[in-house]
Parts: C-alpha cells; sequence; structure tokens
C-alpha cells in the first residue's frame, strides 16, 4: 500500500472513529437530560397558578390606571417633544399651591421628595429630587417651572420626576399655582427637629430579632406549614410522603431559587413551585398568594436560613431571563412614570417622604416577610405587585411571567446573602 492510501485510510478511521465519538456523546447527553428530566421535582404545568381573574386585595386602591404602562404592555402616552407655552391669562395662586404641594391625596405630594422651606411644615419631606426652599431665587420663569411639573421629561428624558400634568394628576390652573408658590420659595428651611431633616435623618436599622416568634409572628407560619406538611390531601398524600426529613431535604434548596424552568417556559419561583408542585404529587390547591402559600413558602426558606443565595445565572434560559428581569427594572410605569431602577438605583439610599430607599442588594433575603403595619406576611411577588399600585399603575398576577424575570435578576444581584425568613418590616 503506498503512503498516500495509508494516509487516506488513517484519516477515513479518523472521521468514522470521531462521528462515532459524536454520536456516542450525543446519546449520553440525551441520556443525561432524560435522567434529569426524571429526577425533577413533578410540576403541574397546566392552567394558572394563581387565581383568575386575578383580584386585587382588599384595601388596596381600586383605580384602574390600565391606560399607563405596566411590566406587561405599554400604554403611557410619549414624552413631549417641546415645552408648553403657559396658557394666556393665566395666574397662579401662591395660597392654593401651598396646599396643592402639600397634598398627599395624588401622588404623594412634592414633599415626598423635595425640601420644600415652609411647605406642609416641613414634616418628614423627602431628598430624593433637589432641596426647593430657595427656588424663588433661581431666576426661573413661569414658563420653565410650569413644564417642569407638567412633564419634565421635556428637559431630562430619565428624570425621575413625575409628568404630573401630562398624566392627568394636576390640572394647568392647579399646576400653575404651584408656580406661584415656588417663587415665594427665597429662604432655606428651617426644620422643627433633627429626624424632619432628610439630609441628618439617619438611615433605618432593623434591630428586632426575626427568628424570634415574641417579635415577629411571621414565625408562626412555621407551625402552620409544619402542620401541613404530614396532612394528606386529596390525592391521600402529604409532603411527609416523600419528604419525611425537610430539616435535611431543604437545608440549602431555598437559597438556589427562583430558577428557569423549561417546563413552564418561564422563571419559577418558590411560591409558584409550591402550588404547581403540590397540585401534581398531593392534589392540594395551594394558590399563589394565599395564607396556605404563603405559610409553605417561609418554611421552605426558614429551613434554608443562613445559606447564601446562589441562583442558577450561567444557563441559556437564566442568562435571557436575567436579561428580560434587568430591563424590566427600567421600564416607567403607572401614572407617576417611575421604575424599579430609579427608586432602587437611581435615588437610593436616599428617603422618599418617610420611607427609606434601600439597594437592590439586600432587597430579597429576608422574603418572605411579616409586614408590622398590616400585621400579615408578604412574598416577594405581593412586593413587586404594591410597588406598581404605589406609583398608580396596575399590577399583574403574581404568576405572571415579567414577575419571574424581574425576580431572578433581583436574586442575581443578591448572590451571597444569607436568608434569613420570615423577615420583619414595618
Amino acid at each position: 500500500m503506498t503512503l498516500g492510501r495509508i494516509l487516506t485510510a488513517g484519516v477515513a478511521a479518523v472521521v468514522v472513529a470521531g462521528f462515532a465519538l459524536q454520536a456516542s456523546d450525543n446519546a449520553a447527553i440525551a441520556k443525561d437530560k432524560k435522567a434529569k428530566a426524571a429526577q425533577a421535582a413533578p410540576l403541574d404545568t397546566k392552567g394558572d397558578a394563581s387565581a383568575r381573574p386575578w383580584k386585587r386585595y382588599d384595601r388596596w386602591p381600586a383605580r384602574d390606571m390600565s391606560k399607563y404602562n405596566t411590566l406587561a404592555h405599554l400604554a403611557s402616552p410619549p414624552a413631549p417633544k417641546d415645552p408648553r407655552k403657559v396658557p394666556a391669562g393665566l395666574t397662579g395662586n401662591a395660597e392654593s399651591g401651598a396646599k396643592l404641594v402639600a397634598d398627599r391625596r395624588r401622588g404623594g405630594s412634592c414633599l415626598a421628595c423635595h425640601v420644600m422651606g415652609p411647605a406642609g411644615g416641613a414634616n418628614l419631606p423627602g431628598n430624593v429630587a433637589p432641596d426647593l426652599s430657595e427656588i424663588g431665587k433661581a431666576g426661573r420663569d413661569d414658563e420653565y417651572l410650569f413644564n417642569y411639573i407638567n412633564d419634565a421629561r421635556v428637559y431630562n428624558a430619565e428624570t425621575v420626576m413625575p409628568p404630573w400634568g401630562s398624566h392627568g394628576l394636576f390640572n394647568d390652573q392647579e399646576i400653575m399655582d404651584m408656580v406661584a408658590f415656588l417663587k415665594t420659595l427665597t429662604k432655606p428651611a428651617v426644620f422643627k427637629t433633627e429626624l424632619d431633616d432628610p439630609n441628618k435623618r439617619p438611615a433605618p436599622v432593623e434591630k428586632r430579632d426575626n427568628l424570634d416568634p415574641l417579635e415577629n409572628p411571621g414565625m408562626w407560619s412555621v407551625e402552620k406549614a409544619q402542620a401541613m406538611w404530614k396532612q394528606a390531601a386529596a390525592g391521600g398524600k402529604s409532603c411527609n410522603t416523600c419528604h419525611s426529613n425537610p430539616t435535611a431535604q431543604f437545608k440549602t434548596w431555598a437559597a438556589s431559587m427562583p430558577k428557569w424552568e423549561p417546563r413552564l417556559n418561564k422563571v419559577l419561583g418558590v411560591e409558584e413551585f409550591i402550588t404547581r408542585h403540590a397540585r401534581a404529587t398531593t392534589g392540594a390547591n395551594w394558590l399563589m398568594e394565599t395564607d396556605d402559600n404563603r405559610a409553605m413558602s417561609v418554611y421552605l426558606h426558614f429551613l434554608a436560613n443562613g445559606t447564601p443565595m446562589k441562583v442558577d445565572t450561567t444557563s441559556a434560559g437564566a442568562k435571557a431571563a436575567i436579561a428580560r428581569g434587568e430591563k424590566l427594572s427600567h421600564r416607567k410605569i403607572g401614572q407617576l412614570n417611575m421604575a424599579c431602577a430609579d427608586c432602587h438605583g437611581l435615588v437610593a439610599n436616599k428617603w422618599i417622604r418617610g420611607q427609606w430607599l434601600g439597594e437592590p442588594k439586600g432587597q430579597l433575603d429576608h422574603f418572605p416577610t411579616w409586614r408590622t403595619s398590616l400585621q400579615t406576611v408578604w412574598d416577594i411577588r405581593q412586593r413587586f405587585q404594591w410597588c406598581s399600585v404605589n406609583i398608580r399603575g396596575d399590577e399583574l398576577p403574581p404568576d405572571a411571567k415579567e414577575y419571574g424575570d424581574l425576580e431572578l435578576y433581583i436574586a442575581s444581584l443578591n448572590q451571597g446573602q444569607k436568608l434569613s425568613v420570615p423577615g420583619i418590616r414595618h
């Protein structure tokens, strides 16, 4: 045999061997995927995990804000391209303006973000926006001030300032009254107490023991869930049927959640997992945002307390979801036209009225959490919903894909934070 034929035969053998190896690898990968699928926790993948039609919580504002953006759709009117002219003959009343800037009924008042001298008695103003106590000496004309209140986006596309006029919170006359009041502000603010000065007000520090049931009634959810764990549901089985040692079996699990779930083509959080897994295994129907679901979520998180959060950020599905979540965190929503990244990014570590705006890191490790002001447990999806409603927008059902993307994005920013659930917050 000639050298050429030997080389050709050798190459052919290598190619054949390569194809065989590739086929073997593909078979191994397929087998591995099949094995992982078999090991995956059973899930009911049909239907919704929360009540439909979705009904807003009792005591929450019932207003319909469907004409403004939500995390699921865009509806808000666009920003103006040019400043408006002040309507001819329109003059302002400073006394009326003083009342309007302190009126909390429409968006929380200007004092939520601005120090404004004597307005509202200077009681707990915020500092996420410029101090306007001496704005009357700045030489700003009526048209500039009118447009900044009407829709500040005409001057700054990324402003946190709500479009008070464009989004229908105040009419032209009311805006002009506020302009007249602003022009009277010429002296630095004088505060009754140091706590009233947002630049001296200390950041809140939570010192209560959140794992002491005498301090935190959220711990009662652990007892409730432990009883639920052993109760047989419609299918004759209980959680205990397969998980007789939850302390060992779920020692770290909650710290790995949420995660991308290919079977649902969405991010799956602990609360939705509870609903879908219970349906598939025991027949229990613990819908999201019910007391039973919250109790079980508290318990599963509690079992993983002290474990650093470590969610999947590298798989293709997780990467795509995190990218979507980051984009959603910058979406301006609601009548106040604000985004997650405004309060917890652009103006983080400042005060909005008497509420401290924290950074994204540290916002997830204590959820579900006991709300002392409401005497109930909230999970993270309810927190998302309230943020939307609080800026005068419409919330989504708790199992919405958008909330899953947002939760995974925030979880990725909280990698390494140790779980401490249930938390305790005002």
